[in-house]
C-alpha cells in the first residue's frame, strides 16, 4: 500500500504553475496516468501526470516496497494535486492509478552460481557445477533498487580447504555514478561428484540390478577415488554387505560368480573333433574365466577346468608336443661324427 508522505514534506510556501505552457502560451491540460512506474522510494507529481510542468519534482508519496505495485483511488490522487495547485486534471474517467517500484530481483539460483563461480578451482574445489554450497543465513531472492544494472562481481573472496568455510563479497554497479551495492555471503562449501548409491540393502554375492540404483551428487571425499561409474555396477555382485544409501566404490563390486561352489555344473570335455558333456559338482565358485576345480560325479575323479558360462566349466585335453619341436640331441651327435671321425673318436 502507498503512504503519503507527511505534510510538512509535501507542502511548499508559494504557488507553483500548475501545468505546462503550449507554444501559443495556452496552458496544456496535464493527464492522469493509469499506470505509474518509479525507480526511487519516492513518488512525484511529473511520475503521476503528463504535463505537470514547473510542478513535476514535487514529491507527494513514498513508493511501495521493491518489486510490488500499489494502487491509490483517483479521487485521493486529486486531492493531492489540488493541495499544489495542480487541477484541471484530465482523468480519462480512471477509477483508480496503480504504482509499481522498479526493482532489480536477484534469484537464488543466481547468487549460488555467482558464489560458486568465485569458489571455483579454489582450495581443491573442482569445477563450480560440482561445488554444493551450504550459507549461513539460508538464502533468499534480493530486491535491490533498479539502478543497480551492473553484474555481481566478486571483489573479495576467501575459502578455508582445512574446514570448508567459504567468506565471499560481491559489488554491482549501477547507473548512477554512486557507490556499488555491496552483497556479501558467508558459509561452507564441498566439491561434490554424481555417485551411484544404492535404493536398498545388498547382501553379499548378491547381484545388483538397474532398478536397486539411483544417480546422486555426494561430496567426493565420501566416494573416494575408486567411485564406481553408473554403467559399471548393473549386473556385479556384491563382494561384501551394503548398506541402503550407501554410494557404490569399484572396491565394492566384483564380476558375478558363474559358477557356485558344491552347486552342479555341466562340464564339457573336448579334444580333437570330439565334444562331451558329463555332470560334475563344482569345488570352489569363480567367474567368467576363472580356474576351478570340478569333480566328476560319475568316476568321483577332481581335476580343473575354466568357467565358460553359467554353470558350465570348459575342461579341454592336454594337446600332444608335435614331433618337430622335440629336442634331438642323439641326431646332432651323429651327424657331428659323421663330418668329423676325429671328434668322435675322441667322444
Amino acid at each position: 500500500m502507498i503512504r503519503s508522505l507527511l505534510a510538512s514534506v509535501l507542502l511548499i510556501a508559494a504557488p507553483i504553475t500548475a501545468f505546462a505552457q503550449s507554444a501559443g502560451n495556452a496552458p496544456v491540460v496535464p493527464v492522469l496516468r493509469a499506470h505509474v512506474s518509479v525507480t526511487s522510494d519516492i513518488v512525484r507529481i511529473g511520475d503521476m501526470i503528463d504535463n505537470a510542468g514547473d510542478a513535476a519534482a514535487i514529491a507527494i508519496y513514498r513508493a511501495p516496497d521493491l518489486g510490488t505495485t500499489g494502487s491509490l483511488p483517483t479521487t485521493q490522487v486529486l486531492a493531492t494535486l489540488r493541495a499544489h495547485q495542480v487541477i484541471g486534471v484530465d482523468t480519462k474517467d480512471l477509477r483508480e492509478v496503480s504504482v509499481t517500484r522498479l526493482a532489480r530481483t536477484v534469484e537464488t539460483r543466481e547468487i549460488e552460481q555467482n558464489v560458486a563461480a568465485a569458489l571455483e578451482h579454489r582450495g581443491g574445489l573442482g569445477e563450480a557445477k560440482d561445488i554444493d554450497l551450504t550459507f549461513d543465513r539460508g538464502l533468499n531472492t534480493l530486491q535491490l533498487d533498479a539502478v543497480n544494472a551492473g553484474a555481481m562481481r566478486a571483489v573479495a573472496v576467501h575459502f578455508d580447504p582445512r574446514t570448508g568455510r567459504f567468506d565471499v563479497a560481491f559489488e554491482i554497479g549501477n547507473t548512477t555514478g554512486a557507490t556499488p551495492t555491496r552483497l556479501r555471503f558467508t558459509g561452507a562449501a564441498v566439491d561434490t561428484v554424481e555417485a551411484v548409491v544404492l535404493m536398498r540393502a545388498i547382501e553379499r554375492n548378491e547381484i545388483i540390478k538397474a532398478s536397486d540404483v539411483t544417480l546422486e551428487r555426494r561430496p567426493r571425499i565420501e566416494v573416494g577415488r575408486d567411485m564406481a561409474g553408473a554403467t559399471q555396477v548393473v549386473g556385479m555382485q556384491a563382494r561384501r554387505q551394503l548398506r541402503l544409501g550407501q554410494a557404490l566404490r569399484q572396491s565394492d563390486l566384483a564380476k558375478p560368480d558363474l559358477v557356485q561352489r558344491d552347486q552342479a555344473v555341466t562340464i564339457v570335455y573336448q579334444t580333437a573333433g570330439i565334444t562331451l558333456t558329463i555332470r560334475g559338482k563344482a569345488m570352489e565358485s569363480g567367474t567368467e574365466g576363472d580356474v576351478v576345480n570340478v569333480m566328476n560325479l560319475q568316476s568321483k575323479r577332481t581335476f580343473s577346468g575354466i568357467v565358460s558360462g553359467r554353470n558350465q566349466v570348459l575342461v579341454s585335453a592336454p594337446q600332444p608336443l608335435a614331433a618337430a619341436s622335440l629336442p634331438a640331441p642323439v641326431a646332432v651327435a651323429a651327424n657331428t661324427a659323421l663330418s668329423d671321425p676325429r671328434k668322435a673318436e675322441s667322444r
